[in-house]
């Protein structure tokens, strides 16, 4: 192995050095502010998703002519008989005007459009015609450069609604909105506004039904005159050409007309092959054309807007863009997460798959050697006796060291009172857990070291098979397998699942690729020559574990996965102590992980950690959870505005890949897949407090606050394991005692079975 290192500086966001042990508290004050940012952040999205949702998927794209009849007992006889062009103003009678005899106001829906706009307009200029363009706002938004070559050539602009909406069907406040927001965009794109209004769906007056003249009369109390027709071209229904042609100069004599066609809400390239044609055979008629204003002896409809108004209307403009930038983002965003995430797991699968063929290939002549096993220990007096005493119970040799960091409740007056065999009892005043370690390895007499904390039971043969490894003098340190004992309620099954799931089939991966990030506090191995050759355990960080398995990563050594040495430990049994515990996790990893990030650009061990484990921290454990928020919000999103089966559709298939994965691990570790039932609800509580933890922590970093450790709640929940002692050593992984540790053991294991004796 390499010399040793120095230890480096510690990342901006450092730890207290001196502190009690347990978990981390928050600290109060302006790191709070970042709750608020958060919050900020996600009712602007959701908020930008919920315009986006109305302007976009709200639109009313239904053809022209798709629309229901509805009675008309309302609607003044001199409205059904009258003019195209009505003005209903409250307070006074309705009045309607028509075109000139001779002259052709000829009218364009649903524009503008980038592709058949500009066509249409090249098609007017060529002819020295004038026209009206109806257009929607959400579309002159987009295309504000069309709304102003319209005017720029004379032509006339008025309003088709915001979102193309049907305003009979629409409640009052929405043809209210309607109204403005089509307003704004039109001061916004071409600093103008204008008092006509073309209602979709609208036709003859002949056709105006009673929810049409409600709307009609609303607009008319809101100063617009609202422009029907009287000729319709029907390129709507795309009939062909020849047929457009017909029915736009159908008609005999001079009667003025309001002709109507599209420049935009779908294929309208026969509209665009018609128009030359109608324009040619309508003049060789003698007919005039002219604008909506013109053709009925007008004043013109269409003033400049007022800054109050063209400030609105930009920023409208500026929002819908803007949110459809968001959008594309997103999108993308998402799909590369979802493919990632797909990848990743495959790729775990895959190395699951492989690591446990390596597996049975055993690693190499037994290791016998006797075992120190250090305990630190801060007020687990609940845990600490069935800690020790499976350690006791194991069927290798050790020796138990308990360092009593402070402890207030009489845990080490505890331990001492078992009077149990080759275990010793260091008391020092509180000075955190990585200074009992380092008192705890300073005190050792093995080379191999087991550390564990306080509230851990280990099966007979963990330490016999976490010691294993060893065999190759490559391998500085070995994770164990850490199970979940009080599994009992919904919150525990979570996290009986997230250790099956998560961390194991993790570190399977880690295993495999040479780069294992952490050695769990819980059930880890060491080299003592290894930990003294980096300089013990470091303080800087909260998580110690993982910085002591970075640097002995970037020493040279490397750090195993041992799935048969099993451990049984504690987890939080409430939501608030879980926080705690899984704040301290992510805050003390990214700690490690700014501190050892030079490993990126090493060579050898150091640099698969860099480049793997440490890029792959980065990836599924800061920047794919901190997405998880906006991945829930769009959700919602899709299940309101886009189409709620094919969402609904993606979540499920989600959750059967998780149910695979769960299914595929739980049996590699030998489990009962009966928890795996609370997988489906894990994905609307626990999925966001751990995303939040993450959340939490970055910004703790970002703001380089200090926390501190308090004591982890203990549950009483563990017992001793029932103990199975050979006689002899089994042939799996051991050898003839060689070394006299026989006797040693014997007396362990006595000890064990009778917990009253003591030497």
């Amino acid at each position: 192995m390499s010399n040793a290192r120095r230890r480096k500086a510690a990342p901006p966001a450092r730890t207290q050095r001196r502190g009690r042990r347990g978990v981390v508290r928050q600290p109060k004050g302006p790191l709070r502010t970042h709750w608020l940012l958060l919050t900020a952040l996600l009712l602007t999205l959701t908020a930008t998703l919920l315009f986006q949702g109305y302007t976009q998927h709200l639109y009313d794209d239904r053809p022209d002519g798709d629309t229901a009849p509805a009675a008309a007992g309302t609607v003044p006889e001199e409205i059904r008989t009258g003019g195209p062009v009505i003005d209903a103003p409250a307070g006074t009678a309705p009045r309607t005007a028509a075109p000139k005899p001779g002259t052709i106001a000829l009218t364009f829906d649903d524009g503008p459009d980038p592709r058949w706009t500009p066509q249409v307009l090249d098609i007017l200029k060529k002819a020295g015609v004038h026209a009206t363009f109806f257009v929607v706002g959400t579309q002159a938004a987009a295309h504000p450069e069309l709304v102003q070559r319209m005017i720029a050539e004379g032509h006339q602009v008025g309003v088709h609604t915001f979102t193309h909406t049907d305003l009979g069907a629409a409640p009052s406040w929405r043809r209210s909105l309607e109204l403005r927001e089509a307003q704004l965009t039109l001061a916004g794109a071409a600093d103008v506004t204008s008092s006509l209004l073309r209602p979709p769906y609208s036709s003859t007056t002949e056709a105006v039904d009673d929810p049409g003249w409600s709307a009609i009369q609303q607009a008319g109390r809101e100063g617009y005159l609202t422009v029907l027709t009287t000729q319709d071209s029907e390129d709507w229904r795309r009939p062909g050409v020849p047929a457009i042609v017909k029915a736009a100069t159908a008609g005999a004599g001079n009667q003025g007309q309001v002709l109507l066609m599209h420049d935009a809400g779908g294929d309208r390239q026969q509209t665009v092959d018609a128009l030359g044609p109608v324009l040619a055979q309508l003049k060789a008629r003698g007919f005039h054309f002219a604008t909506v204003s013109e053709a009925v002896g007008l004043p013109n409809p269409v003033h400049p807007a007022g800054a109050g108004d063209h400030w609105q209307g930009l920023a409208l403009i500026w929002l819908l863009n803007g949110g459809n930038w968001v959008l594309t983002v997103l999108g993308w965003l998402l799909w590369a997460a979802g493919a990632v995430s797909m990848l990743r797991a495959v790729v775990v699968l895959y190395a699951a798959n492989r690591h446990k063929r390596l597996r049975r290939r055993g690693w190499g002549p037994p290791v016998t050697e006797p075992v120190s096993v250090i305990v630190p220990a801060y007020n687990e007096i609940a845990g600490i006796e069935p800690a020790v005493r499976s350690l006791l119970a194991s069927d290798h040799p050790v020796e138990v060291i308990v360092v009593d960091d402070g402890s207030t409740d009489g845990t080490a007056d505890l331990v001492e009172s078992l009077n149990l065999p080759y275990v010793r009892v260091i008391r020092q005043e509180n000075a955190g857990k990585p200074t009992a370690l380092n008192t705890g390895i300073a005190a050792a007499r093995a080379e191999l070291l087991v550390m564990v904390d306080g509230d851990t039971v280990f099966e007979p043969d963990a330490v016999r098979m976490l010691v294993q490894p060893f065999a190759d003098p490559t391998v500085g340190a070995v994770s164990g397998n850490a199970k979940v004992v009080n599994r009992g309620g919904l919150l525990g099954r979570w996290q009986h699942i997230e250790y099956v799931v998560g961390f194991n089939l993790d570190r399977r991966l880690f295993d495999l690729a040479e780069c294992m990030p952490t050695v769990p506090g819980a059930v880890g191995a060491f080299r003592r020559s290894a930990l003294l050759a980096v300089g013990g355990v470091g303080e800087e960080t909260l998580a110690e574990d993982t910085d002591l398995t970075m640097a002995l990563c970037r020493d040279g050594w490397r750090v195993v996965y041992e799935e048969r040495a099993k451990a049984w430990t504690e987890a939080p049994a409430s939501l608030s102590a879980l926080w705690r515990q899984r704040y301290r996790w992510c805050y003390g990893t990214l700690q490690a992980m700014w501190k050892h990030r030079g490993a990126l650009t090493q060579r050898g061990q150091a640099g698969k950690l860099g480049r793997r484990g440490l890029l792959y921290l980065l990836m599924f454990q800061v920047l794919l959870p901190l997405l998880a928020p906006v991945v829930d919000v769009f959700a919602l999103y899709g299940l309101a505005f886009l189409d709620p089966v094919r969402i609904t559709g993606l979540w499920a298939a989600f959750l059967l890949v998780q149910m695979l994965m769960g299914a595929y691990a739980f049996r590699m570790d030998k489990e009962k897949l009966g928890p795996l039932w609370s997988l489906p609800l894990q994905q609307f509580v626990y999925r966001q407090l751990m995303y939040l933890v993450v959340i939490q922590s970055v910004f703790t970093a970002l703001a380089g606050s200090r926390l501190r450790w308090q004591r982890m709640q203990r549950y009483g929940s563990l017992q001793t394991p029932p103990t199975a002692v050979p006689t002899v050593l089994p042939a799996q992984g051991t050898a003839p005692d060689p070394v006299g540790v026989g006797g040693y053991r014997a007396q362990v294991h006595e000890a064990a079975r009778n917990p009253g004796h003591g030497t």
